[in-house]
């Protein structure tokens, strides 16, 4: 068993948090994700920060390329390891 973890980026924190819950919608997640703040460099501003939804796939079963399709219904992405 691998230890694969996904991070999609979203513009904001409504976004991130539909997709939250939609994960377990459409791909069965079980495990909640995190949600993190990641603030852009060199600003300060809250409405100038992504936010990150990582999610544990220890069996390596979600499709990378499903999951950027996924986020990208909220104008986010996967980012790559």
């Amino acid at each position: 068993m691998s230890d694969v973890r996904h991070v999609l980026v979203l513009p904001d924190r409504d976004a991130a948090e539909e997709v939250v819950e939609a994960l377990g919608e459409r791909f069965g997640v079980a495990e909640e994700p995190r949600l993190v703040r990641d603030a852009l460099a060199g600003e300060d501003d809250a409405e100038d920060a992504q936010w990150l939804v990582v999610l544990r796939d220890e069996g390596g079963v979600l499709d990378p390329a499903e999951l950027d399709a996924f986020a990208g219904e909220w104008d986010g992405w996967r980012e790559e390891p």
